[in-house]
């Protein structure tokens, strides 16, 4: 019984065994069919495949005019049509997904199968990788001005080579390089500007642009190849970094005439660094906000045209400060800028301002008065605690919150007034404000944080919206004495 068991246990194996090696084979067959299917469909376009025939490796005739690829194929392999010197159009299907360097050089047209999962060209006829953000092709019939979809990175080899008819060319600032040979040849090209997003210019990238009269090139290109203006005969000024020396300036192939200087960018920037010495301040490394000062004891500071910020803790316990200059173009105040400048009288806070940091202003105990432009839209957490000898504040038409704490201590401050912008008023906002003697809330507040108005010793009046109930007035801790309008 065992051994027949066995036996009929081996049969059911070797059938099985039997039945696999046949579907294995069915396989082979059915792959080694395709392959071979591919292979006489590429010999009919005159193409030659790999071993695998997945690639297209090589053409049976340079002299060839125009190539379909079969669909199956799933790579074109690097330099395929170099010397194809009368090849006017190639046909991509949706089954290729990988293309070599310098296939397309020389090609009047591309097509692409609107099914191709990663290669798509645009209605100027532009080959564009969407996968790898590459732009790889552009037709030499292309004209007047191009602009270059926000999706590329990078401009590839040779990519524009002979647009002979190309004036002008927007590059957006998702670009971050120009690739060797990119515009070569477009003698029409009159403009160009190149964004601050590119890092790197490859050689003869703007070979025999004939037509290039000026060009600048921003701070953030860090590598230029070599022959990268050659023949660029009409070339005759540029604007480079300083970064850049004189060794490498001249592998670029610049004409003799081409005045060379630096860019806008850069001597701004050396301009704004020498006048923020000259006042003692530190800059940022972008050179746009003020981060500090080299002599605490500085008494007045003009900080320079060209700061867009001064930041935290930049003037902190400078004790012997008395006057700033802050230039229309500052938007920020950052946290605890001025804290503790207790000598510091008066400041004009500019309409470009519209951002005043946490305890910016705190224990500037001498400052007397302060007016807050409408272009400031909050006064944050304890901005002017303790500023001791505040009497008069005027609080701009752009300010919805008064923060936590922002006028705590303020204790000579006898009088504010609250523009209708104001939805809200923080925790403590005046708690301290001892000489405080009236103030009234609009209609616009919504809401006011506890003891807001604690140890507010002289407030006698205090006129409120009629939505606020006894128990917010409570919570506020409002004197005992003070008289509450409702209205």
């Amino acid at each position: 019984m065992k051994t027949r068991k066995l036996f009929l246990l081996l049969a059911i194996c070797c059938a099985l065994a039997l039945t696999l090696g046949a579907c294995g084979d069915e396989k082979q067959e059915n792959a080694k069919a395709e392959a071979e299917a591919l292979r006489d469909a590429a010999d009919k376009a005159g193409l030659i495949l790999s071993e695998d025939a997945t690639t297209v490796i090589g053409v049976k005739d340079e002299g060839i005019k125009s190539v379909v690829i079969p669909n199956g194929v799933t790579s074109i392999g690097a330099y395929v049509f170099w010397d194809c010197r009368n090849l006017t159009s190639i046909t991509i299907p949706d089954s290729v997904t990988s293309i070599g360097d310098d296939v397309f050089r020389g090609v009047q047209s591309v097509q692409v199968s609107t099914k191709n999962p990663v290669f798509s060209v645009d209605g100027s006829g532009v080959l564009i990788n969407n996968k790898e953000k590459k732009l790889l092709y552009a037709p030499p019939s292309l004209s007047g001005n191009y602009t270059i979809p926000d999706s590329v990175t990078s401009i590839e080899r040779y990519a524009f080579e002979g647009c002979s008819s190309l004036t002008s060319l927007t590059i957006p600032d998702s670009v971050t390089s120009i690739e060797n040979g990119a515009f070569i040849f477009c003698s029409s090209l009159k403009s160009i500007t190149i964004p601050s997003s590119v890092t790197s210019i490859g050689g003869s990238a703007f070979f025999r642009c004939t037509s290039l009269m000026s060009i600048t090139i921003p701070d953030s290109v860090t590598s230029i190849g070599e022959w990268a203006f050659e023949g660029c005969e009409n070339l005759t000024s540029i604007k480079i970094p300083k970064h850049f020396s004189h060794e490498k300036v001249e592998a670029w192939g610049l004409p003799a005439a081409c005045k060379i200087s630096l860019t806008v960018e850069d001597t701004e920037a050396e301009n704004l660094k020498k006048a923020a010495a000259e006042q003692k301040l530190e800059l940022s490394a972008n050179g746009k906000t003020v981060t500090g000062v080299t002599d605490k004891t500085v008494t007045s500071v003009v900080i320079p045209n060209g700061i867009t910020s001064i930041g935290r803790s930049a003037f902190d316990g400078c004790k012997s400060l008395t006057s700033v200059v802050i230039p229309d173009n500052v938007t920020r105040i950052g946290e605890w800028a001025f804290s503790g400048c207790s000598s510091l009288t008066s400041i004009t806070i500019p309409e470009s301002v519209t951002s005043i940091g946490d305890s910016a202003f705190s224990f500037c105990r001498s400052l007397t008065s302060i007016t807050i432009p409408d272009s400031v839209t909050s006064i944050e957490r304890s901005a002017f605690s303790f500023c001791r000898s505040l009497t008069s504040i005027t609080i701009g038409n752009g300010v919805t919150s008064i923060g936590e704490m922002a006028f705590d201590g303020c204790e000579k401050l006898t009088s504010i007034t609250i523009p209708d912008s104001v939805t809200s008023i923080g925790d403590r906002a005046f708690m301290g404000c001892k000489n405080l003697t009236s103030i009234t809330i609009p209609d616009s507040v919504t809401s006011i944080g506890k003891e807001a108005f604690s140890y507010c010793s002289s407030l006698k009046r205090l006129t409120i919206p009629a939505k606020f109930t006894d128990e917010n007035v409570k919570w506020w801790d409002v004197p005992s004495n003070c008289k509450i309008i409702r209205r």
